[in-house]
């Protein structure tokens, strides 16, 4: 700290401005980054309708900073004002609409379509308006005199809610791998077959430098976190070789994937699209470094399904939606498996393989919940409690097939819950989607007084 103090006097005596004014001035100057205060400072200055130029002579920044700033982490609310609900059509923005009973609340009360905001889905004369102002400067609501009586989508900067979203981007953007999927896809087309031949990595780093551009050190990495379709199986020395005490840490492949897809991208998206129902995916760990089950899960129909999996990486999860792709056919695909809500487990870490097919086609969305909160997909939590009543924690699932995940997964299916109307999610999916689907998904009716949710299911006489 004192060698750059000094280097800054000396520089500020160099320049012929030695004031202390002027050190203080270049060292804050120095940091790149908003702090919370200054992002508090932002939101206050918001409030009183101060300009980005007034706001960036206060900071010490540049007006475009604190522009990108408030652009990037504004937050949007569908909220109505006092008296009324949130509608943003624009035949009731003009008091232009006298639609009524649209809807059953209008029904009931017998309201007109303007005054409800429950109608804009099922309206036909629905037309949605966007403020005007939320397009130019100041991009947000904080200072607006109107909004106590707007009934339009509304944009807040909120200095908490802008640090908090920072400081994810920033630590996710410190984790993972740095290679991008083209490059990942290049690197296993050179390492994975002279791996599988025979070859150690040092001698392919050494005699493909052209090609490879990566130190041997970086390509263990990649082996032992499962980015090859070599494994580690595939050299002889590393099986030898006792394995380390420390488990290296799960890296994320794409270390940037939450951005747009986060937990309140994902409630976004669900405002928009409220006919779109989510399917809600996790893994079941048996023991440390063994085999996992990947769960999906149908929430309105409590319907869950288990795929066995070797290890518990990205390329597996991968091959799975791919079979299922392959399987179910695209359109059927994109039917059931409209919207994906997964946890921050870097099994999921490769999103843009899983939303499109390998001709670059969307079959489906995907997003993230928060970090350390199951919460967020409790549905699918609460049915790995069943899982564990079969299975329980501490036993490997490297002893079990996958036609023994199937029939465990059809017991459970097949069990009645009061949530239904005491059916169970095997009658209330095959009703809604037919029973030809569950039986791609390999799942049988249990009859009730034969369904076991015990160890004793995979008994020999069981199997």
């Amino acid at each position: 700290m004192e060698f750059t103090y000094s280097k800054i006097m000396y520089n500020s005596i160099k320049h012929g401005c030695p004031s202390l004014v002027y050190m203080e001035e270049y060292i804050m100057n120095t940091q790149k980054h908003l702090t919370l205060d200054a992002r508090t400072t932002i939101e206050l200055d918001l409030g009183k309708a101060s300009s980005f130029k007034a706001i960036g002579q206060l900071l010490n920044k540049d007006c475009t900073t604190i522009s990108k700033e408030v652009r990037n982490h504004r937050i949007f609310e569908k909220k109505g004002t006092f008296g009324k609900a949130f509608n943003d059509c624009m035949n009731a923005f003009n008091h232009a609409c006298d639609m009524r009973c649209i809807c059953d609340r209008c029904t009931t009360k017998k309201r007109p379509c303007w005054s409800c905001g429950k109608c804009i889905n099922s309206c036909i004369s629905y037309k949605k308006y966007t403020c005007p102002r939320l397009s130019k400067a100041p991009y947000v609501c904080n200072a607006c005199t109107s909004r106590n009586s707007c009934c339009l989508e509304k944009a807040f900067y909120r200095a908490s809610y802008a640090q908090h979203e920072y400081e994810t981007i920033r630590s996710e953007s410190r984790s993972g791998f740095a290679v991008s999927e083209e490059e990942l896809k290049h690197l296993d087309s050179v390492v994975s077959p002279l791996l599988i031949h025979g070859q150690s990595l040092h001698h392919i780093a050494i005699s493909h430098l052209d090609e490879v551009m990566k130190s041997e050190r970086t390509l263990y990495t990649y082996v032992n976190n499962g980015l090859f379709t070599a494994r580690n199986i595939d050299m002889p020395r590393t099986i030898r070789m006792r394995p380390r005490k420390s488990k290296p840490k799960a890296l994320k492949v794409d270390k940037k994937c939450r951005i747009g897809r986060t937990y309140g991208d994902y409630k976004k998206y669900l405002e928009d699209h409220p006919d779109v129902s989510a399917r809600q995916l996790d893994s079941v760990e048996g023991i440390k470094g063994g085999a996992v089950l990947l769960t999906i899960h149908f929430v309105n129909q409590d319907l869950q399904l288990a795929f066995l999996r070797p290890s518990n990486d990205s390329q597996s999860v991968i091959d799975i939606f791919e079979k299922l792709y392959i399987t179910m056919r695209p359109d059927v695909f994109i039917d059931i498996f409209p919207l994906l809500l997964a946890d921050n487990g870097s099994e999921f870490s490769n999103p843009n393989a899983i939303e499109y097919d390998r001709q670059g086609n969307l079959r489906t969305k995907m997003f993230y919940c928060n970090p350390n909160a199951p919460y967020e997909k409790p549905n699918c939590e609460n049915n790995h409690e069943m899982i564990r009543r079969i299975i329980p924690k501490g036993v490997d699932f490297g002893k079990y097939t996958q036609e023994q995940i199937d029939l465990m997964m059809s017991h459970i299916n097949s069990y009645a819950r009061k949530s239904l109307g005491n059916k169970s999610p095997y009658d209330v999916f095959a009703f809604q989607y037919g029973e030809e689907l569950l039986e791609v998904f390999n799942l049988i009716k249990i009859p009730a007084n034969e369904i076991i949710l015990t160890p004793n299911l995979f008994n020999k006489t069981n199997l």
